[in-house]
């Protein structure tokens, strides 16, 4: 009787070959670690009302799964880093500057590129400056382009925002929610948006923020628009000043950004500053499978599959060798016909035969899985062949 395959959640997903994804995070981590970001491991788990004291009015904590351990305390997934900052940085010597690379959980409706369960790549300074935000823009900037994804930064301030609500006499009150509404620009019909904001009386602030920069410059916060984009020359990054940028996520009381890629929809990156334990901070997230989806990387092509023919010492010393050049190899213990498909299976270009008929010729047979075309070596010229790994067959 056939036992019946258990597929993953809705929402969720086995991500069999993940050597792509691995190279990505170390490539992201290893540019943190040069800007001085020291890495840390939070629980996935947290207390809920912990999860929920961070900002209880957004969207993302209605989104947050919720359970019980066996003592009935109520616990949640984490939906994001940021609010264990609140913990980490209590008493640290400022500027702290951590990074954080995991898996955050949030149970809203699946869609195209959207998981419930997906990993977030944050790095954070907690004391910081705008000249600090200039150097998050950076390493998102280095950060794309090792990872050879076209892309643009879109800039605004929220002070910025709500200077111009307060200009359009919008009442405090309604300002968040106004945020929100201008957020959802790029989601939904503008119509429906305009019909929204009617209820605030503040419709006419979607003719403000479609006119050109030049009219922002009589409200007081532009200058931090300058000051931000004197330090991106700095840093030789473009980042392009974008008013009607708004980002839904309450917290955000400065600079606010988001990365974007031509090449699909939804925001690779995103970012902004905030008050942690009401020290101002600055931060970005890169989502992991938006990155993956974007990123030029090669696979490692070096791989070679030993089939040992009853010659298991001669195979361990030969596989010990070719890792020894950094090359991936495997041993095969079985018949040649298996081996050769599992190696067509896992895309490996050379197979290296060692059998009997080898140990008397003093040569190995290598097959390139490619081509189909054998050759008979040396073990000094497949020493050779391993350096360089440049040999044709």
């Amino acid at each position: 009787m056939n036992e019946k395959i258990i597929e993953p959640p809705k929402g969720f997903r086995d991500i069999e070959d993940s050597s792509k994804r691995i190279k990505i995070i170390n490539i992201i981590e290893e540019i943190f670690k040069l800007y001085n970001f020291q890495p840390v491991e939070t629980p996935v788990i947290e207390y809920e009302d912990f999860v929920k004291s961070w900002n209880e009015n957004d969207e993302a904590i209605s989104d947050i799964f919720k359970l019980q351990d066996k003592g009935k305390r109520n616990l949640a997934l984490r939906y994001e880093f940021t609010f264990q900052l609140k913990r980490l940085a209590k008493n640290k010597k400022l500027p702290y500057r951590r990074y954080e690379i995991g898996y955050v959980f949030r149970d809203e409706p699946t869609k195209t590129n959207r998981w419930k369960q997906f990993i977030q790549c944050d790095a954070d300074i907690v004391g910081s400056t705008i000249k600090n935000e200039g150097e998050i823009l950076k390493i998102a900037s280095e950060i794309l382009e090792k990872l050879k994804i076209d892309y643009s930064i879109n800039f605004n301030n929220r002070k910025l925002l709500n200077e111009i609500l307060e200009d359009l006499n919008v009442g405090e009150n309604y300002r968040k929610e106004v945020i929100k509404e201008i957020d959802k620009l790029d989601k939904i019909p503008e119509k429906e948006i305009i019909k929204n904001l009617e209820r605030y009386k503040a419709e006419k602030i979607l003719d403000v923020i479609k006119k050109p920069e030049k009219y922002f410059e009589k409200y007081e916060c532009y200058k931090d628009i300058q000051v931000l984009k004197k330090i991106a020359q700095l840093y030789k990054i473009k980042i392009i000043f974008t008013p009607y940028l708004a980002r839904g996520l309450g917290y955000y009381n400065g600079t606010i950004f988001e990365v974007k890629s031509k090449k699909i929809k939804e925001t690779i990156a995103a970012g902004g500053s905030y008050l942690i334990n009401n020290i101002q901070s600055t931060g970005i997230s890169f989502g992991l499978d938006r990155i993956e989806m974007l990123a030029d990387i090669k696979e490692d092509s070096k791989k070679i599959l030993i089939i040992s023919l009853n010659q298991d010492k001669k195979a361990i010393d030969l596989s010990e060798k070719i890792r020894n050049n950094g090359i991936i190899c495997s041993i095969f213990f079985g018949k040649p016909s298996k081996a050769l498909e599992y190696a067509n299976s896992y895309k490996i270009e050379y197979v290296i035969f060692i059998g009997d008929e080898e140990m008397k010729k003093k040569k190995l047979k290598i097959k390139n899985m490619i081509n189909g075309k054998e050759r008979f070596l040396t073990e000094e010229k497949l020493q050779k062949f391993l350096k360089s790994y440049k040999f044709k067959l």
